[in-house]
């Protein structure tokens, strides 16, 4: 599972980095009149036009928003509404792009989470297939130590 975790986490990542390379392409040619005429001013004095991962509203993302809890059905129902959140925010990208470019690489990653959705809906069947098995708990050797 952490294996798979891992990589889950990588390839948000490149999500995020996908979306960051798509402001820095619309961005790093804002001239001062396009910064106040955007209403970009208050991101450009805190931040230039460098990428700074935030909420269409102005809030920093953090990862308060990632829940853990252990429990694999818990945590398995988190990160389906997490990649249902995702889609949606990329519908709504969707909804008020008109650069084909943007909208290419927008869909490309809509697609993702909703093949990521389906892969977690199908582990949480299996994990509520096997909730009444005898548990296996299995010890890293390191901790013998």
């Amino acid at each position: 599972m952490v294996q798979e975790t891992s990589t889950a986490g990588t390839e948000e990542l490149g999500h995020l980095e996908m979306v960051g390379t798509i402001v820095h392409q619309l961005t790093r040619n804002l001239n001062e009149k396009d910064v106040k005429e955007g209403g970009f001013a208050p991101y450009f004095i805190d931040h230039t036009a460098s990428v700074y991962p935030t909420a269409a509203s102005g809030s920093p993302w953090s990862a308060d928003g990632i829940a853990v809890t252990g429990d694999t059905i818990a945590d398995l129902t988190e990160d389906l509404a997490a990649e249902q959140k995702a889609r949606l925010t990329y519908d709504n990208i969707l909804r008020l792009s008109d650069d084909p470019d943007v909208t290419d690489a927008i869909r490309f990653l809509r697609a993702r989470e909703i093949v990521h959705f389906q892969r977690f809906g199908e582990g949480l069947r299996l994990a509520k297939d096997r909730m009444n098995e005898k548990n296996v708990y299995y010890m890293n050797p390191s901790f013998d130590k």
